[in-house]
Parts: structure tokens; C-alpha cells; sequence
């Protein structure tokens, strides 16, 4: 014993996405609090804009329970994704109880219907816009439908060129949404949704189950002279 007092160690150096007690405790609901905080930054900022402290400061916590629960940014953006897009990527559950000359309706009427609501559209488009402006984040959108949507729905059709088909038929349906929702192109944007989805519906069944074409890959176009 040299008789100089003992020292209490001081706390461990805090640690990136590990937070302290009292970061840790910023109430209840607070993952959901981040994840809202994220999509009304994204929305209104898009992707290259938003820092982590924005987010973290909308959603009244500090950014490293914003880490401590995603990671990085591009983490947070993933879950916001999944979640506003949560209705669209649920689609593929109704055509698996559908019989295969209704899959063009099915689907149709769901992805236009999550447009319709503006309480999931509007999640949807904040991550869309998003996507269309960052590289970034259009890899981590992309990831997600590929996984989620086409690659499920590729699944119910069981054709070799099932997933072409799905891409098709998606990109029918998103046009048709923008040009219905963002762009507000007439008459589209107020044809009622049933005789939109009545117009839609057989071109998208075509995509899922109609003749690509000409069996050595050629496609038959009429002669205006012969009449053939």
C-alpha cells in the first residue's frame, strides 16, 4: 500500500451505434418514430440530402439510436423502403389463390389500389423519387423489388421467360400509375378505378401468360397491302 487513493475507472469510451442508458430509453416506439422521421426526409429532401442527424432529430432521439437500430444511412433508407412499400410487395400473396386467367386482373387491381389510397401512395412516391435521383438509392430499391415482387411473382408463372414477363407487366403498371397519380395525365387520371383496371387488366395478363411471339423469336406484323 503507497497510500494514494484509489480512482473509480471512468466510463468506457462510448462506441458508434451502441448508445447510452439514457439514448437507449428515448421512450416507446421509437424505432417506428425513426423510421417515419426517415420517409418524411426522404420525401421531402431525397436521398443525397438527408443526413443521419436530420433524421434523428425529426424522429426526437439522438443519431446514435438512429445507428444503434440501422446503421447507416443507406441502411435506414432499406427499411424505410420495405416498409412504404409493404403494401405493394404483399401483391404476390393474392396471385398465388388465383386461378392463371385472373392474374392480370389480381394484380392489377392491388398495385392500382395501394395508388388510389393516398396514405400508401404517398410513402411509395417519396421512395420512388428518391430512387430516380440517386444511384444509391435506386440499387437498394431495385434490390428490394427484385427480391420481394418480381422474383416471387416470376415464381407463380412457372414460364422460362417468367421474369421478363414480370418486368413487362410491372412496367405497364407503374407507367400507368405515374401517368394516373404524378403526371396527372387526362383522361387517365379520372377514368374511375374499375374501368381502369378493366383496361389494364388484359394487356398485363397478356405479359404473364399470352404468346411472346413466333416460336424462332420473330413477331408476325401484318401486311397492310395482303391484308395479312
Amino acid at each position: 500500500m503507497t497510500g494514494t487513493p484509489s480512482q473509480e475507472p471512468g466510463p468506457a469510451p462510448r462506441k458508434r451505434g451502441r448508445p447510452a442508458r439514457r439514448t437507449a430509453e428515448a421512450g416507446p416506439g421509437a424505432r417506428e418514430r425513426i423510421l417515419a422521421s426517415a420517409r418524411g426526409e426522404f420525401a421531402e429532401h431525397g436521398y443525397d440530402k438527408v443526413s443521419v442527424r436530420a433524421i434523428a432529430r425529426g424522429a426526437g432521439v439522438d443519431a446514435a439510436l438512429v445507428h444503434h437500430y440501422f446503421g447507416t444511412k443507406e441502411q435506414v433508407f432499406a427499411a424505410a423502403v420495405e416498409g412504404a412499400m409493404a403494401p405493394v410487395i404483399s401483391v404476390p400473396d393474392l396471385l398465388e389463390a388465383a386461378s392463371p386467367d385472373a392474374l392480370g386482373e389480381t394484380i392489377t387491381r392491388a398495385f392500382l389500389r395501394v395508388w388510389e389510397n393516398p396514405a400508401t401512395r404517398e410513402p411509395v412516391l417519396a421512395i420512388v423519387r428518391s430512387a430516380v435521383n440517386n444511384e444509391r438509392a435506386a440499387a437498394v430499391f431495385r434490390g428490394l423489388l427484385t427480391r420481394n415482387l418480381l422474383t416471387r411473382t416470376a415464381a407463380v408463372l412457372k414460364e422460362p421467360d417468367a421474369e421478363l414477363r414480370v418486368s413487362l407487366a410491372a412496367a405497364q403498371l407503374v407507367g400507368a400509375a405515374l401517368l394516373r397519380h404524378v403526371i396527372r395525365l387526362e383522361p387517365l387520371a379520372s377514368e374511375p378505378l374499375e374501368s381502369a383496371v378493366a383496361r389494364l387488366a388484359p394487356v398485363v395478363q397478356h405479359h404473364f401468360t399470352g404468346p411472346p411471339g413466333a416460336q424462332d423469336g420473330t413477331v408476325h406484323h401484318p401486311d397492310p397491302l395482303s391484308g395479312s
